[in-house]
């Protein structure tokens, strides 16, 4: 449910700056309503506050919306599993042994100048410099003081 929640904000919050990248829509937007931030927390707020208030006032409101919200988020999973399926039959290769054309896939090999040592396991790359520890605090000089 809060996936569907902040999916949407940061949506509208993605349309809303879209226009300060395009030059051509401030000649549009100039004669538009103004939009103050300071206001629009304080609405914000507000509401948040009435709605806050109204969950104490009217528990059962809150609860049929939280059940709500519930029920939403599974179909909405549901729609996006059927979506998925549909895609899937839509774009899917009809050959599935072979693999994607698109798709290069390889082994990684030891860089040139990184020595490597053979063993049962198979190819190894030795490193010229051991890994150094850092510097630990005792815990129980801290304690002490």
């Amino acid at each position: 449910m809060w996936f569907l929640v902040k999916a949407t904000f940061w949506f509208s919050l993605v349309l809303v700056l879209l226009p300060f990248l395009d030059p051509s829509s401030n000649a549009k937007l100039e004669h538009g309503p103004k939009v103050e931030i300071g206001d629009t927390f304080s609405a914000a707020n507000e509401a948040f506050q009435y709605i806050s208030a109204m969950c104490i006032q009217k528990p059962d409101v809150c609860e049929k919306g939280a059940e709500t919200f519930v029920a939403l988020g599974h179909r909405a999973r549901e729609g996006a599993r059927i979506a998925y399926e549909f895609l899937d039959t839509r774009f899917a290769e009809t050959d599935t042994g072979s693999p994607d054309a698109k798709i290069t896939t390889g082994t990684v090999t030891p860089g040139a100048n990184v020595p490597a040592e053979e063993t049962a396991s198979g190819v190894v790359p030795t490193f010229k410099r051991t890994p150094v520890p850092e510097r630990r605090l005792d815990p129980t000089a801290a304690m002490a003081k």
